[in-house]
């Protein structure tokens, strides 16, 4: 069967090429509608120990330093 003096198979690797071309995804990049809201719920707690020597405390005890 020839039609338009196109082979068979010429033919058909022609609606092949034409169904995978057809079938081709798309991708579509677009921006949120709404601003993107990151909420951090963070808790910080921190506790600083200060060893002082004996001496060094009854130095600052007696107001000698100054």
């Amino acid at each position: 069967m020839k039609i338009f003096n196109i082979p068979k198979k010429t033919l058909s690797m022609l609606i092949a090429i034409y169904a995978l071309i057809g079938c081709s995804p798309t991708v579509k990049i677009e921006p949120p509608d709404k601003p993107i809201v990151i909420n951090l719920n963070v808790k910080i707690e921190h506790e600083i120990k200060i060893k002082v020597d004996k001496e060094l405390d009854e130095l600052l005890a007696d107001d000698e330093l100054f």
